[in-house]
């Protein structure tokens, strides 16, 4: 009996030292109410709480001993520790059997220390933490994405695969990316050749062509000797001697040609959704089908995909694909009695990472196409100095250079009438401005107008060298 005792003793300190630990599993006084229901205690998994009642109790039992385990300190106090979260119901008897009270116990995960973490980790945001049934519910307003994922991932230790997500993400989660599109393309050719050609009547003639300038009528005994039509930079020099004709046809021409391409489109999308840009047309080309000829468009132009996602406060997580594509009226395909061009397309596909204003390069083309062609009459082109007369060069080169620059910035919706459009610069001429004074646009007077006269009056654009 005294074994009995200090062994009781030693559980009810145990029992007391858990009860402070704990959270919500605090002693509760029970009141016996004829065998009504009293209220449900809630005892967080791997902690105790002890339940005192008003009447002594002889017998007691728990209808699911998986979820708790009870055990008797007095006939007044009952230990209860919590294995798996879940409900079940004790029910305590009197001596005579009669019944006192059923009482509904819950083991809750335990969040006490759940939150603790919580602090720990993403401290400075409002995460509100309850349980539900055997699972564990967030909810509230987090910054960013970033940490509403650590936050799920923290809650997973605790309460794996029951975790509802009830947080929403605050803060700016609108992106606009500002894509700048720069190409420069520098063209050279050179050219010098000769061409040598000679007639007799009806029955000699030579035709010692080095160079593409002679024309096609240069045949025998049709009259004199004809320059291609068309050809730019050629210089015939030719004598007769009674009925002999000779030609010498000399080209010497130099091309040198610049051309750039700059475009600046400007997206805006919603963190994680896709948005599309298209500055140009549609290029129709005809395909064959088992109904007869149909039209197919083809886009070209300045083109832009982007989805943005904000990761953490201003760092964002960009996956882009831009293209510039243009009609190249160089290659020609016939086909079927139709004439289609092909085209000249520049891509870049990626995913980057970078904060609010920060601009990264993330494609690059440096393009240096180089020909050199000579050709020459046998034995007299390698005559010093005379032999240049029997020699024909062609020399091309053609250099392109290509860069596209981003930049993405966090942005807010603002009231529609802080914009300035491109047609508030200007307004329709009245018709004495228009047949009087000859005016096809008037700028507007304030602010606006005042910066469109800065705009056509002075420098402005971009200056590439």
């Amino acid at each position: 009996m005294r074994v009995f005792k200090i062994v009781r003793v030693g559980l009810l300190g145990a029992a007391l030292a858990t009860v402070g630990l704990a959270t919500v599993g605090r002693a509760e006084t029970l009141r016996v109410l004829q065998g009504s229901v009293v209220a449900p205690i809630q005892v967080p998994m791997n902690r105790a709480a002890v339940v005192e009642s008003d009447t002594p109790f002889a017998e007691l039992s728990i209808a699911n001993p998986g979820i708790a385990d009870v055990s008797t300190l007095t006939d007044r106090s009952v230990y209860i520790l919590g294995k798996t979260p879940g409900r079940t119901t004790m029910t305590l008897f009197a001596a005579d059997g009669k019944l006192i009270s059923n009482i509904e116990v819950q083991v809750t995960p335990d969040i006490a220390e759940f939150k603790e973490r919580l602090k720990q980790i993403l401290p400075g945001e409002t995460i509100e933490v309850r349980t539900a049934n055997d699972g564990i519910v967030l909810s509230g307003v987090v910054s960013s994405n970033a940490k509403l994922d650590r936050a799920i991932d923290l809650a997973e230790r605790y309460a794996p695969e029951r975790v509802s997500n009830l947080l929403s993400v605050g803060g700016t989660q609108q992106v606009m990316l500002k894509v700048r599109f720069a190409e420069m393309q520098r063209s050279v050719a050179k050219n010098l050749g000769v061409s040598l050609a000679a007639k007799g009547g009806s029955k000699f003639g030579v035709r010692g062509e080095s160079g593409t300038y002679l024309a096609d009528g240069n045949a025998l005994g049709t009259g004199d000797l004809k320059l291609a039509t068309g050809m730019q930079g050629g210089l015939e020099l030719g004598f007769t001697a009674g009925s002999i004709q000779l030609g010498v046809l000399l080209e010497a021409l130099e091309s040198k040609g610049v051309v750039r391409t700059l475009a600046e489109p400007n997206l805006t999308a919603l963190s994680g959704q896709e948005a599309k840009f298209l500055g140009g047309g549609e290029y129709p080309i005809p395909i064959l089908t088992t109904q007869g000829i149909a039209i197919v468009y083809k886009p070209f132009g300045v083109e832009l995909n982007f989805t943005p996602t904000v990761i953490d406060g201003d760092a964002i997580n960009l996956q882009i694909n831009a293209a510039v594509s243009a009609i190249d009226t160089t290659v020609t395909i016939e086909a079927g009695g139709f004439s289609i061009n092909a085209f000249k397309r520049r891509e870049t596909s990626t995913t980057v990472e970078m904060r609010d204003g920060e601009s990264f390069a993330v494609a690059g083309l440096l393009q240096d196409d180089f020909r050199n062609l000579n050709t020459q009459l046998p034995w007299l082109g390698d005559v010093p100095i005379l032999g240049t007369l029997f020699r024909s060069a062609d020399y091309q080169r053609n250099q392109s250079e290509l860069v596209i620059i981003i930049t993405p910035h966090l942005v807010t919706p603002t009231k529609g009438d802080t914009y300035a459009l491109p047609t508030d610069r200007v307004r329709l001429p009245t018709e004495r401005e228009f047949f009087l004074n000859g005016e096809v646009a008037v700028t507007k007077k304030g602010a606006v107008g005042e910066v469109a006269r800065q705009d056509f009056s002075s420098s402005y654009g971009y200056v590439m060298e």
